[in-house]
């Protein structure tokens, strides 16, 4: 779709809408961090939580910089095939760091208590050994990890549907190719909505079959989730069609209404990708988006646009600097 849609388009036409596109996209995620850190401020959701009196053991947690490279590393993937179903990953490897001195200098004998003998004149001393543990290191190593580089996907098709739109008339076999494969996938999603209501319906109760204690789970999370939701409110029903009035001067209701069946299916599955055949049949056929600017449009906002993504994201940090009473100063906000 997108291959096709860059290819109908001219390459002046293809940057200027894809400036607008990628400014629009950051804009409306940074307005996303600025309402969910308003909103964990105003609800202070880590005030009703109680510090648990144990703590997991977590996963090393990636660096910025592996998650920067990553990021880098999955736009332009090595093999397109593996890219439908793995992506670029850095993995850290724990690696205990071997202490050369012997085990006796490493080793603590802590006496615990002592015990007198019937006489009073003899104490037995009972010790403990206490042993330091290892030094463990991270060593970070090339890996994958399931899921579809959709990023690395998104810049393949842009690129090459730039060049296809060039080539002109030699280009036109390939252009046509994809159009008819993309009208073909169109009509076989077109049959699959009809089975949704169905898949919906049993992903949401396997869900709740897989909590242990769902209302404990429910208290412990209760007005993290409320803080989560209040700022998606205000983005999705307030701030988003605001700025589309303001921009196109046009009603945003009747808008919304043409995409309810992509809401829908997106708060059914929480993802972009599989809501994405969704939403082009809705814009097309409903809203009467050009077909062009659906295809160029859609595909980049499903991998960069994560409004609701960013959002909780600033609430979670801020939410746990809560519930361990760790004040967050105005530089770490802004950081954040």
């Amino acid at each position: 779709s997108l291959m096709s849609g860059l290819a109908a388009l001219d390459a002046k036409t293809s940057s200027r809408l894809g400036i607008i596109t990628v400014t629009y996209y950051l804009w409306t995620t940074f307005v996303a961090v600025i309402v969910g850190i308003i909103m964990v401020s105003i609800i202070h959701p880590g005030g009703a939580a109680q510090k648990e009196s144990t703590e997991e053991g977590g996963k090393p947690i990636m660096s910025s910089a592996d998650a920067l490279l990553d990021l880098i590393r999955n736009m332009f993937p090595a093999n397109l095939v593996e890219a439908t179903f793995k992506q670029y990953r850095t993995r850290n490897i724990p690696i205990v760091k071997s202490n050369k001195a012997s085990s006796e200098s490493t080793t603590h004998r802590i006496i615990i208590y002592g015990v007198q003998d019937e006489n009073g004149s003899n104490v037995q001393n009972f010790a403990l050994d206490i042993t330091p543990p290892p030094e463990v290191i991270y060593k970070s190593e090339p890996g994958t990890s399931d899921g579809m580089n959709v990023l690395g996907i998104v810049i393949f098709s842009a690129t090459m549907g730039i060049m296809l739109g060039r080539m002109g008339n030699s280009g036109i076999p390939l252009v046509s190719f994809c159009q008819c494969l993309n009208e073909s996938v169109m009509k076989i999603v077109a049959v699959a909505v009809w089975y949704f209501p169905f898949g919906i319906v049993f992903l949401i109760a396997g869900k709740i079959l897989e909590m242990d204690d769902p209302s404990a789970i429910g208290k412990k999370l209760g007005f993290y989730a409320i803080t989560v939701v209040c700022g998606l409110v205000v983005h999705g029903l307030f701030i988003l069609p605001m700025m589309y009035f303001f921009i196109t001067k046009k009603n945003p209701i009747v808008f919304i209404r043409g995409i309810l069946q992509a809401l829908l299916i997106a708060l059914a599955t929480s993802s972009s990708s599989a809501t994405l055949p969704i939403t082009f049949k809705c814009l097309l056929e409903n809203n009467h988006v050009d077909r062009r600017i659906a295809r160029f449009v859609l595909p980049v906002g499903a991998t960069i646009n994560m409004d609701g993504t960013a959002l909780y994201e600033a609430v979670a940090a801020i939410f746990i600097a809560q519930v361990n009473n760790y004040e967050l100063d105005f530089g770490q906000i802004i950081t954040i």
